[in-house]
């Protein structure tokens, strides 16, 4: 893994993230534990030829990697499924989805995609379902998903499936999918493709998905706090002048993009949307590379430190499959031609409206946090000033499961590129 030659924002000049990631928690194997992953990913090198550059252009799943067993073998840890339960935010939303969706549910035939330890299958048969075909590529599935479907006397609706989606066989079109498939940035780990292979594989016409549609945000932030204990730190070290470490600390610090969480305060400006994917219509190329310009009116005097990610999805029927992206109204002062992002965080005022499951900086906290990409030097902005720039979101060509970051900014008369690599 390569690291960057330069640290700070220098204009027109790019900064490369490499290998380590540091400032936020070593967490998750795909998304979660990812120190697991790479220990496994060591154990298995890609295998790489020349027919490889051509699957990419092809619409079908691709075949499975050594990254993409390495990714498995890291779900069979029991850590990353307790953090994921234990995440009652997450947990309690698909359970209450499960329930408000019964009528779809009950009497009917599901498939699980990701199935983990099992418990999403288990909500379903709960609520009625016919036969529950619960999913998942990790050794959890033959070793402790049947076990605990097995104690739970469901083992006649609930049928374990050790496998790709891509890969096992069903011999009966499905109702519904439920999934808890979204990563970090709601995309790292590119499982929405198995969820998009189980849909053109078995889905019937008119079925239902769990979660239907998601969005994906971005944000300018500041985070003093998080800069001061990282790299301000250096420059007074018990009374002595450290400050030579300061560009090593800013590489090792805010190199890779760190998943950390922030609040509503440290958000500058309205959010952008940078995807919103329905999972009724999204096809697989769709999921390669991701791109939009955005343009944001900082409400605040303060230092920009970098950008955040952060997402929601929601859980409605398939009457309500195709959600209109929030509109994006101009602020005063900037034409109709070249809006601000002005986008308010939709709120579930009541039963009626779809259920919604997010991860933004002013809702409940969940395992997923924020994404963050910091910036090496703080930009400081006066408040109405504009921050504008792009950002594309690409699955790495070293393994698909990565994500590669590129983020352009200008503001105040200067521009720079950040670019970041997801392991």
């Amino acid at each position: 893994m390569s690291g960057s030659t330069g640290v700070g924002n220098v204009p027109r000049q790019q900064q490369t993230s490499g290998g380590r990631r540091g400032g936020g928690r070593g967490r998750k194997g795909g998304r979660r534990s990812r120190e697991v992953f790479r220990a496994s990913e060591s154990q298995h090198p890609q295998k790489k030829d020349a027919s490889d550059d051509q699957q990419d252009l092809k619409s079908p799943p691709p075949a499975c990697t050594d990254f993409d067993v390495a990714y498995f073998e890291a779900y069979a840890h029991i850590g990353i499924h307790e953090e994921m339960i234990k995440d009652h935010v997450r947990t309690e939303a698909y359970r209450d989805a499960v329930m408000q969706h019964q009528s779809f549910i009950q009497g009917k035939v599901v498939v699980d995609v990701g199935c983990g330890t099992g418990i999403l299958s288990i909500f379903c048969a709960q609520a009625g379902a016919k036969r529950v075909y619960a999913v998942d590529a990790s050794a959890i599935a033959v070793q402790q998903a049947k076990e605990v479907v097995k104690a739970n006397n469901l083992a006649e609706t609930v049928i374990v499936l050790h496998g790709r989606v891509e890969d096992v066989e069903i011999d009966e079109q499905v109702d519904v999918i439920i999934s808890e498939w979204m990563g970090y940035t709601l995309l790292y780990e590119s499982m929405l493709g198995s969820v998009i292979t189980a849909r053109d594989r078995w889905l019937k016409h008119g079925g239902l998905i769990l979660p239907c549609t998601a969005t994906l945000y971005l944000a300018p932030i500041t985070h003093p706090d998080r800069y001061n204990d990282s790299i301000d730190f250096w420059r007074n070290v018990y009374g002595i002048d450290m400050s030579a470490m300061l560009p090593v600390a800013k590489q090792c610090a805010f190199e890779e993009p760190c998943v950390e969480t922030i609040t509503g305060e440290n958000v500058l400006t309205w959010p952008h949307v940078v995807k919103h994917v329905d999972c009724y219509t999204i096809q697989l190329n769709e999921l390669e590379s991701i791109s939009t310009r955005y343009k944001f009116q900082s409400m605040m005097r303060a230092p920009l430190h970098g950008f955040a990610f952060w997402f929601d999805v929601e859980f409605s029927g398939p009457a309500n499959s195709s959600i209109i992206t929030p509109s994006q109204s101009p602020l005063i002062g900037i034409s109709d031609d070249d809006p601000v992002d002005d986008i308010p965080t939709k709120k579930r005022t009541n039963l009626n409206e779809p259920l919604v499951l997010s991860t933004a900086p002013e809702d409940p906290p969940t395992h997923w946090q924020q994404t963050l990409i910091y910036l090496y030097d703080p930009i400081e902005v006066e408040q109405d000033q504009i921050i504008e720039g792009s950002v594309t979101l690409s699955q790495s060509k070293e393994n698909r499961r990565f994500m590669n970051i590129h983020l352009q900014y200008s503001s105040g008369g200067r521009s720079f590129v950040k670019e970041s690599v997801f392991r």
